[in-house]
């Protein structure tokens, strides 16, 4: 007999439901003011913050990552900070420090810039590995621990980090156990010809990027609207089946010849906790295996460690997952 996983709760008021998702799916168009061309990477955002889960964004130089991230701030009620990460960042720096004040003879404790609702980690890769596990217990355990005494993190608290995929010279790729912390891996693309037309007139119209208000962005999602809609993904109903989905899937990567190191039991998790999210998001209280494969990508892609083989002849870590989903029997 096929039985639903248990809700962790009971549903919230439906007002508060759908005001949720209302302000979300305005967030969302909201951030379409600033950035053109990115609905399914804004979506991501989304949904991660829905997760309370962090995002690694991937795109070439000039794609707007930070826009985007600056914009989905624009678009919160919440508090933001962004931290460029350089080769000569020390850990004191993103976490805080002990300071002495002389006036008091005693040591106090200035906090840096991760005690925020959103972390901008703005090229998380140029800076020493030292410095990129100081965001290791913030992004797990939610707190910072400064000589021995552990200090919990603003909720909610969610590390949006950028990278560049194709300069890696004086770069530190960030080790497997920091990326399985990141809920999320989204690919910022080069826009779309038309898309690019859009982005151009904008600019000739007097856009300014580091002026969103400009643009005539405004907050209209606050953090009870976050946490809202994650009371209201907590009763989404998930299958045995989908469960069972889910899992083939995560054992698969871990039986690919293509793939030394598969998807660990957390990413699993991860990509219940993201299809929950996608199936409340689209107005639905029951997962689909489509919203499973939906967010499959972005959810397991850096979870994968390739053989050196299969990289060399070309196979890259989407392609292996779309290998993998096309094998893997879809339930119906």
């Amino acid at each position: 007999m096929v039985t639903d996983a248990p809700e962790a709760a009971s549903p919230p008021p439906a007002a508060d439901t759908e005001r949720a998702r209302s302000a979300l799916s305005a967030l969302r168009e909201e951030v379409a003011k600033a950035v053109v061309g990115q609905d399914s990477v804004v979506s991501g955002l989304v949904i991660a913050l829905l997760c309370r889960g962090h995002v690694l964004l991937e795109g070439v130089p000039g794609v707007a990552k930070t826009l985007l991230v600056r914009a989905l701030a624009a678009g919160l009620e919440v508090e933001t900070k962004r931290v460029q990460f350089t080769p000569d960042l020390m850990p004191g720096d993103v976490t805080g420090s002990l300071v002495y004040d002389a006036r008091s003879a005693q040591f106090s404790f200035s906090a840096g810039p991760v005690f925020t609702n959103l972390l901008l980690a703005d090229e998380i890769n140029r800076t020493p590995p030292k410095t990129q596990s100081a965001l290791l217990e913030a992004m797990e355990e939610r707190q910072v621990s400064v000589d021995g005494t552990p200090r919990p993190l603003p909720d909610p608290f969610i590390v949006a980090a950028t990278q560049n995929p194709v300069e890696y010279e004086g770069t530190y790729p960030l080790p497997e156990a920091q990326l399985d912390r990141f809920l999320l891996k989204l690919t910022v693309p080069v826009p779309g010809r038309d898309d690019e037309i859009t982005i151009l007139r904008r600019h000739a119209d007097g856009f300014d990027p580091r002026d969103l208000s400009e643009a005539g962005m405004r907050a209209v999602a606050s953090a009870a609207d976050l946490a809202a809609g994650r009371a209201a993904i907590a009763t989404v109903r998930v299958s045995s089946d989908v469960l069972g989905y889910i899992v083939d899937i995560a054992q698969a990567t871990r039986m690919s010849p293509s793939v030394q190191l598969g998807v660990s039991p957390r990413g699993a998790t991860a990509l219940l906790r993201t299809s929950r999210a996608w199936a409340w998001l689209s107005g639905r209280d029951f997962v689909t295996p489509d919203d499973v494969k939906a967010l499959a990508g972005p959810t397991l892609r850096h979870r994968l460690a390739l053989r050196p083989e299969a990289e060399m002849e070309g196979v890259t870590a989407d392609s292996a997952l779309e290998s993998i989903l096309a094998t893997v029997a879809v339930p119906r």
